[in-house]
């Protein structure tokens, strides 16, 4: 894996803290936010009505450090391919970015339940596809 950059401006970060504040206020709106625990066995309790698809991104309050040691779990977990410098998610170039796909790869490949999204804190579970341009979140 190649290395991070931290952007030089805020724009970066600030997009796409914009686009996960987007699907946090879509996921707010809709009826089926978070509320549906499937709660029959408490202990495997996922996020799920009707086959609702979930994903897991990075708050946006995520601390650089926590951030970084979360990206280097989640890859050797996972594998991390699509950061790779000429991979579908390597852009933007920004920690945020890169920690919050590989959350997610971590949360899917672990079953989607809530705590495989937990990372310190610092996941968020959405119900709007984070995906962008060619970055398809799994």
């Amino acid at each position: 894996m190649s290395t991070i950059r931290r952007p030089k401006g805020s724009t970066t970060k600030h997009s796409f803290i914009s686009m996960v504040k987007v699907a946090l206020i879509l996921s707010l709106l809709s009826t089926t936010l978070l509320l549906p625990f499937s709660l029959a066995h408490a202990g495997n309790a996922k996020l799920i009505k009707n086959n609702q698809r979930t994903w897991c991104v990075a708050k946006p309050s995520s601390d650089d450090s926590t951030l970084l040691n979360i990206l280097h779990y989640a890859c050797s977990m996972t594998g991390c391919r699509p950061l790779e410098k000429d991979g579908p998610c390597f852009l933007p170039n920004s920690l945020i970015s890169h920690a919050s796909v590989a959350m997610n790869l971590y949360y899917q490949a672990m079953g989607r339940n809530r705590w495989n999204c937990h990372f310190n804190n610092t996941g968020l579970i959405v119900i709007t596809d984070p995906s962008y341009g060619t970055c398809r979140y799994v």
